[in-house]
């Protein structure tokens, strides 16, 4: 195991040694390994097949999650008052615009979404304080 060891990492001072003994080996191992010869290549490429993704009807695509739940902290903010649930709805608006696949129901979906976050952020910052709250 040692042998092994000190042929694959030689020692610095015996370094040029090895260099010398195995010059044929080390230059097919710099220039990119042994194993890069192309005749041996078993890959075709004139029988490579492209894929191609198959076409998805609007209602078969999954659930936009990250909208759902933009709208669901959307409506908290608004109904509850908080802060944290507003910014959070339109972080996950974002989130859905950028991951968006059907344009026409996601566009509404995020819309509504956005008019909540919105609503609860102006109702929030710029509304008459909660009671039992100070205004800051």
């Amino acid at each position: 195991m040692s042998n092994f060891l000190v042929e694959i990492f030689p020692h610095p001072k015996r370094l040029k040694n090895w260099y010398q003994k195995n010059k044929a080996r080390a230059d097919s191992i710099i220039r990119g390994g042994e194993m890069s010869s192309t005749a041996n290549d078993p890959r075709q490429p004139s029988a490579v097949k492209r894929y191609v993704p198959s076409a998805l009807a609007p209602q078969d695509l999954p659930v936009d999650y990250s909208g759902l739940i933009a709208v669901v902290f959307g409506i908290a903010g608004v109904m509850f008052r908080y802060k944290l649930c507003s910014w959070l709805a339109i972080i996950f608006c974002a989130q859905s615009l950028v991951n968006m696949k059907n344009l026409e129901n996601d566009i509404k979906q995020i819309s509504m979404a956005m008019m909540f976050a919105i609503m609860g952020l102006v109702t929030n910052y710029f509304g008459p304080a909660r009671p039992g709250t100070q205004k800051s």
